[in-house]
């Protein structure tokens, strides 16, 4: 039997499954793959000081971060992938590549760097999910990850200071968009009909970004201009996170045997109204041949 599979991740809002983008890659990819997963938000605990999430547990096995976890369930069986040719593939790795270089950065300074995002919206969200003291520690620290992530990946000479290099990695993360727009075009997913891991982590970096209440946002703006972008982001949501409407229709064979026990249930039906009706006719002159055609009847509804 195989083993459990735990996610850990950062809880839901706005909408979403999770406000964490890494932790909304991993939930989408493991709907598209079929991946049963028990979630566990890690809201509330002590674990919001030192967990790296997503965190995937399965028996003795921890792994973290998203193409890590991907690659995992991948050797689980659990493949959304599998009909992707070589050169999709490989397209596949560039335009995550192109997601992490471009449009991670302005993710972080909208949510984390920007003051008036981060004091409105970012801070009090991850506060109120800590407990004290964490409230005061989590949202700090997150915010000083963010922002020396961005100077470190961004901040090259000349360009030092954060001030500095807002209007270049904004002006990436909206061409990165305008890319992904065109690639995906009139399509329901990147590759065709059906989702991959590239659907997966393009979702999991925009959704928190379309679905957040932003009191200021130039990029929330501009993505909400890129209609297919958005009515991705909603698709995924309706057909994958919604219980009102199930991913996959039910199988043929389980439409058939609740046919069949529809019929099954006709039958015996009308086999009980015969022998009532015989208890009420016996002694009488018509019953023989009330009977016998009842039970003709029965005999071609169930051939």
């Amino acid at each position: 039997m195989a083993a459990a599979l735990e996610l850990r991740c950062w809880g839901g809002d706005w909408g979403l499954p999770s406000v964490h983008s890494e932790s909304l890659v991993v939930l989408a990819y493991s709907k598209f793959s079929g991946a049963k997963l028990t979630v566990c938000p890690i809201d509330w605990t002590w674990k919001t000081i030192t967990a790296s999430v997503p965190e995937l547990l399965c028996g003795d096995a921890v792994v973290q971060e998203p193409a890590q976890i991907l690659h995992f369930l991948r050797k689980q069986r659990f493949n959304a992938d599998y009909e992707l040719t070589a050169r999709q593939g490989a397209d596949t790795m560039a335009y995550i590549a192109l997601l992490e270089e471009k449009l991670r950065p302005a993710l972080l300074h909208t949510f984390w760097v920007d003051a008036e995002n981060y004091s409105n919206l970012t801070r009090p969200w991850f506060a109120s999910r800590s407990p004290f003291p964490l409230n005061f520690v989590v949202p700090s620290r997150q915010a000083s990850a963010a922002l020396s992530r961005i100077l470190v990946t961004k901040g090259e000479a000349p360009l030092h200071r954060i001030s500095e290099v807002e209007g270049k990695i904004y002006s990436d993360a909206k061409e990165c968009l305008n890319l992904l727009s065109y690639r995906l075009g009139k399509t329901k997913y990147f590759f065709g009909n059906s989702p991959s891991s590239l659907d997966a982590f393009v979702f999991g970096f925009l959704a928190p970004l379309f679905k957040a209440t932003l009191p200021s946002s130039t990029l929330q703006s501009h993505l909400k201009q890129l209609d297919n972008l958005t009515h991705f982001c909603d698709n995924i949501l309706a057909v994958y996170f919604s219980a009102q409407n199930p991913s996959l229709p039910p199988p043929v064979q389980e439409t058939m045997d609740a046919n069949l026990q529809k019929l099954t249930q006709l039958v015996n039906k009308e086999s009980n109204l015969i022998e009532k009706m015989d208890d009420n006719l016996r002694g009488s002159p018509q019953h023989k041949t009330h009977r016998a055609e009842s039970r003709a009847r029965v005999s071609t509804v169930t051939d």
